[in-house]
């Protein structure tokens, strides 16, 4: 008889079935102790509860992965299909379809809070057990462990703030109902008081190692890239804070570190020019989301690759045409967002001679699809026809694909085109916009930072401004916009007015960073949260209500007004 296979991850949560935990329960929660439900199956005890081996720490540390996969999906469907660059299918289900209208009313699959903090009690059980007074040849056995715990739990709790806006801070594993219930009847933490208790605790773990566990999975995952970046978390959790010199220094010492740098690289969509109407150019890209090993991607949740071995993503099923939906995909592009990306423009430098060149800019009609005008990124990822069907297939007649997810294998947490975009944000508050624009125009090498930044600015931003002349060149460093437009540094209209100064300058980079966070991030999760947190920081409901009313093209009165009170940004904790 066939022996049923147990993937990696489902077997090293063995850790995480024998404690008591807050159940994982697919129902929908009737009230605010069930949150931190520890009824469950997977409820089991230990006499000796102390972590003192290696083998406990990987166990954990494979079980907090486990609880990770549960809210993967959801975490980015809530980010992205609340917010204005998708919307949802003819087959959409009622799930989604409230989602989308931002309506959580009614019980919703998706607003599940006790997931969450099944990662936290995880998380919060190995901080409490480990043993970190144990020691080898001088280096205490489970430090590494302990930074890749807080991290996580640092990390949840940032999605705990941004979806439900005010949660309980539970730092004690809760191991009895008792426990759970004294957790709910705490002041519950906002935002702020979220990120600024967990920036101080992560700060010590800024140099720690992460642990090397080779390769992992079904699909034989690099482990390094489960880990969430120290210094890139806090810089974020420095951004909703507004704390934007720290959030300055967070990102650039992650990505200008000796020896450990990170540059953009210059993957980009650019149209193969045959000649200057563009009407029989063909697109060349070299952007590649669609592996975990990929050197764009940071850091990622694994996901199965089959129901069989365990959990399963159902992105790739929602987003696109598939054999197992049979072609009804559930969302898609929404109209706001083939306006964005087509406003902007793509630009050619034509080489007439050896002496001479001429800046050309795409037209906006006349391509295969529509879609193709303007940023070419979403035509590298979105594809779409009409199939001839048979009137009683079961098939749709509409193919879409959105491959962003490659294989359906892992859902991204972080990409370094994302983390140098968070810079800018920084940078930009920080009083440092012509240091920002440099990063979505030029990209940040010294040659551009003294060629395009002024004297003034260099010399107040210096700390955040010098790249390794090595490592940040022509050949490994590109503007963030000249991925999907062309010979960006040559594009007179792509530009900061000369007349704008001070808040209106930053202001106005701002929005074309959030604009650019939309044509990179699209799909990825981040649109509803990069709304919100802008919105936040003007004190202006209606930066994340108009862009979202507007989805389909024409204003939602009813959506806006609901958006217009920020109380209708957070899901009710049922």
């Amino acid at each position: 008889m066939k022996t049923k296979k147990t993937s990696y991850f489902k077997k090293s949560v063995i850790a995480f079935l024998t404690f008591p935990l807050m159940g994982i329960t697919g129902s929908v929660l009737t009230s605010c102790a069930d949150m931190l439900d520890t009824k469950s199956d997977m409820v089991g005890r230990v006499e000796d509860s102390k972590i003192n081996t290696p083998e406990d720490s990987l166990n954990y540390v494979t079980g907090a992965i486990r609880c990770m996969q549960v809210i993967a999906d959801r975490t980015l469907l809530l980010g992205e299909l609340r917010a204005d660059l998708m919307t949802p299918s003819v087959d959409a289900t009622t799930a989604i379809q409230q989602m989308a209208a931002n309506d959580f009313s009614a019980p919703n699959q998706y607003n599940n809070i006790s997931d969450y903090y099944a990662v936290i009690n995880n998380c919060n059980y190995f901080i409490e057990n480990a043993d970190t007074t144990l020691d080898r040849l001088g280096k205490k056995i489970f430090e590494k462990e302990y930074a890749v715990m807080k991290t996580y739990r640092a990390w949840t709790y940032l999605q705990l703030a941004k979806i439900y806006g005010k949660v309980p801070l539970v730092l004690k594993p809760l191991l009895t109902e008792k426990d759970a219930l004294t957790a709910t009847q705490q002041k519950y933490a906002d935002i702020n008081e979220i990120c600024s208790y967990f920036i101080d605790d992560l700060k010590p773990y800024v140099d720690t190692e992460y642990p090397q566990y080779g390769q992992m999975g079904t699909d034989k995952f690099e482990s390094p890239k489960f880990f969430i970046p120290v210094r890139v978390l806090l810089g974020e959790m420095c951004l909703w804070t507004g704390r934007y010199d720290e959030a300055c220094s967070y990102f650039y010492n992650y990505l200008a570190r000796k020896n450990q740098y990170v540059p953009t690289y210059t993957s980009k969509a650019r149209w193969d020019v045959t000649n200057l109407d563009f009407t029989t150019a063909s697109m060349v890209y070299s952007i590649s989301l669609y592996s975990a090993d990929a050197s764009e991607i940071i850091t990622f949740i694994p996901m199965e690759n089959n129901e069989f071995y365990g959990i399963k993503s159902y992105i790739q099923n929602l987003f696109s045409s598939t054999e197992t939906n049979y072609y009804h995909y559930q969302a898609g592009p929404s109209n706001a967002l083939f306006d964005i990306s087509k406003a902007q423009d793509y630009c050619y430098v034509d080489k007439v001679s050896e002496t001479k060149k001429d800046t050309v800019y795409a037209p906006k009609t006349g391509f295969q699809h529509s879609y193709e005008a303007g940023d070419l990124r979403l035509s590298c990822f979105y594809h779409k026809r009409k199939l001839n069907q048979s009137e009683n297939s079961e098939y749709s007649s509409d193919y879409q694909q959105i491959t962003k997810m490659g294989k359906g294998n892992f859902i991204p947490l972080y990409r370094r085109q994302m983390i140098y975009l968070m810079f800018a944000e920084a940078l930009n508050r920080a009083g440092y916009p012509e240091s920002a624009f440099c990063i979505l125009k030029y990209g940040l090498t010294n040659k551009n930072i003294e060629k395009y930044v002024s004297e003034d600015e260099r010399t107040r931003a210096a700390a955040y401004l010098d790249f390794n002349d090595d490592i940040f060149d022509e050949y490994n460093t590109l503007g963030i916009h000249a991925r999907g437009c062309g010979d960006v540094d040559c594009d007179t209209t792509y530009c900061i007015p000369a007349s704008l100064s001070g808040e209106e300058e930053t202001k106005y980079v701002e929005d074309l960073i959030i604009t650019e966070m939309a044509l990179e991030g699209a799909f990825e999760g981040y649109r509803f949260y990069d709304l919100m947190r802008i919105a936040l920081r003007r004190n202006d409901p209606a930066y994340l209500a108009e862009p979202i009313s507007r989805r389909a093209g024409e204003k939602d009165e009813a959506t806006y007004s609901r958006l217009m009170d920020s109380h209708n940004w957070y899901l009710p904790i049922q």
